[in-house]
This record gives C-alpha cells, structure tokens and sequence, in this order.
C-alpha cells in the first residue's frame, strides 16, 4: 500500500518538487535519465504509467483519494501519496487545471534517432520549436493523425516539460520521439542520416518552388519526413536546401502561414500513410 500523507501547510517541504523546484531543475540536462518531470490529471498519469514510466510520488486532492485516484495509487505501489484540501493545493499554480492530480516521475534515457526512425513511414521532425504549448499540441496531432515517430533537434522546448505534457493530454507518452543525436549535426548530418534510412524529406515553407501539400507525389512516397520550423521564422534556408521537397499549404483570404501547430494537423492528416 502506498503511504498517505496530509499536507497542511502549502510551505510544506514535501511540496517543492510539485510547487517550488523549477522546470530545468527537474529536466536535469547533464543527464537527463536522471530527471524528474510531473504528469497531471489521472488521464495522463494513466498513460505514463501504460507507457512504464516509473512513479515518484503523488500529490492528490483528499477527495479523490478514494475516488478517481484510488486506481492510479493501487498501480503505483509503495510511493509516497500526498493529500491536501483544495484551498492549499490552488496555491500552486496551474493546480486547478489538473483535475485534482499530480505525479512526479523518472525521466528515461532517450532512445537514438534510428532506433525510433528505422521502422517508421512517417515521422515530424522538429527545428527550434520553443513553445511547449506548440510541442504539445504537434504532439497530439502526431499522435491522432498516423505519424510513427517524433524528432526533434537540440534546441526544441523538451516534450516533457510539464505544459507540453498538460496540451498533449499524455500523447507524449504514446508516440516515440527523441532529439537529434549529439554525434550529429544538424541540418546535414540528421538530414543525410534520415536520407540512409529511407526517407524523402518534406520541408513545410513558403517559397517559389513549393509544391502543394496535395500533390499525390507526396502521398506516394514509402518514407517521408515532414519537417517544420521555429514560432514565426520557419525552417532555416539550410534545412530547406537539403530537403527533396518544400511543400506549402495553399491558403485564402489573404493569410500567409499558420501557426506550427495548425500546421502540423494540416501536413500530417493529409500526408499521413494509414496502417
């Protein structure tokens, strides 16, 4: 059984890893496998858990304690189980949206790009995108819409980042992704690597050689990855140079672009290979 605790005191010490100990705290960036992220809401913690993710803790509203929680605690084992009312847990920000939920939980090494790339048809591949709020709505869209596999590079906000989790409604934990291996460089040496594999890269932007995202040669494709780029600037000219096609998604009404997130939904839904 796991061990209940009742936190009174939102100062309570118990409560830094859930209230006080900052994002890149928890991400542990000298080794990451080391880290700590926090889940929210039993729907999501549920998917970490199916995902084997190993619990730390929980911190849970005492009313669902033996309510909605109590199947996630049962699954946890011997962990620590903080309970508080409502008034003390509000003090942390974003609590209210949790529905009553948190579970902090070990991060894992990250597997390499081939290993989540090999097997794949279609994958998104990420540059610079900074906003975990678009990360985890790129990852919910990968996720309902066939993409296999998620990549990221270096400078990408980090899918587990507690946001990013939050927005993809646990998707993170459903879909494999990892970031661009150290030992390569990106563009070129990511680029030249997906090119062993397989895959014909798809660069989303806006110039005078794009193809409509419609364009049944795409669809045709075995191995595609779809790539898109940072909030507002886009794929760098570099990447688009090395990729086989720039594909555009034809807009009216004057608008230029969508947001990356927007846009993920468009290119994976119509770019997608079903099972």
């Amino acid at each position: 059984m796991s061990d209940i605790i009742e936190i009174t005191d939102f100062e309570d010490p118990k409560l830094d890893v859930y209230a006080r100990t900052k994002e890149i705290q928890l991400l542990n960036r000298a080794n990451q496998e080391d880290g700590i992220f926090i889940a929210e809401s039993p729907k999501v913690v549920e998917r970490a858990l199916d995902a084997g993710y190993e619990p730390i803790s929980i911190l849970v509203e005492k009313k669902h304690v033996e309510g909605e929680a109590k199947q996630i605690i049962k699954r946890c084992g011997q962990i620590p189980v903080y309970t508080a009312e409502f008034d003390v847990l509000t003090k942390i920000t974003g609590f209210k949206l949790t529905r009553g939920m948190l579970c902090a939980m070990h991060r894992r090494k990250l597997p390499s790009m081939r290993e989540i790339c090999e097997n794949a048809k279609r994958i998104a591949v990420l540059e610079e995108v900074v906003n975990p709020t678009n990360i985890g709505a790129i990852f919910r869209s990968a996720a309902a819409m066939h993409m296999d596999a998620v990549l990221l590079t270096p400078a990408c906000s980090n899918p587990l980042y507690r946001r990013a989790i939050r927005v993809s409604m646990g998707t993170v934990f459903q879909i494999p992704w990892t970031f661009v291996d150290n030992s390569v460089s990106w563009p070129e040496g990511g680029i030249q690597l997906l090119h062993k594999m397989g895959f014909k890269m798809a660069a989303l932007a806006l110039s005078g050689d794009s193809i409509r995202i419609d364009d049944p040669i795409l669809q045709k494709e075995e191995k595609l990855a779809i790539l898109l780029g940072t909030e507002g600037d886009g794929l760098t000219s570099r990447t688009i140079a090395d990729c086989d096609y720039t594909v555009k998604i034809p807009m009216s009404h004057g608008v230029d672009s969508l947001n990356v997130a927007a846009a993920s939904a468009v290119a994976f839904w119509q770019l997608r290979k079903e099972k």
